[in-house]
């Protein structure tokens, strides 16, 4: 019983967590590119493609999902996600 309530209790503040992750990772993102954006074109499409899905995933509710894309492009810009 005490496992199930840790689990129910995890579940539903790591939700938050998640939401509260995904704008502070968007920012990074813009901020990256404002000021030292890549000198590749082709990855420069691909962050750019990827902070707008995993924008796309956030506001759809799909909080996990958007930190697992932008975590992606974060990865391209040679920042830790």
């Amino acid at each position: 019983m005490r496992r199930l309530t840790a689990f129910t209790l995890a579940v539903l503040f790591s939700t938050p967590l998640l939401a509260m992750h995904c704008p502070m990772d968007m920012a990074k993102i813009d901020e990256q590119l404002e000021t030292n954006p890549p000198k590749d074109a082709a990855t420069l499409q691909q962050v750019r493609e990827l902070r707008a899905e995993g924008e796309q995933l956030h506001q759809a509710g799909k909080h996990g999902d958007s930190v697992r894309v932008l975590g992606k492009a974060l990865y391209l810009l040679g920042l830790k996600p």
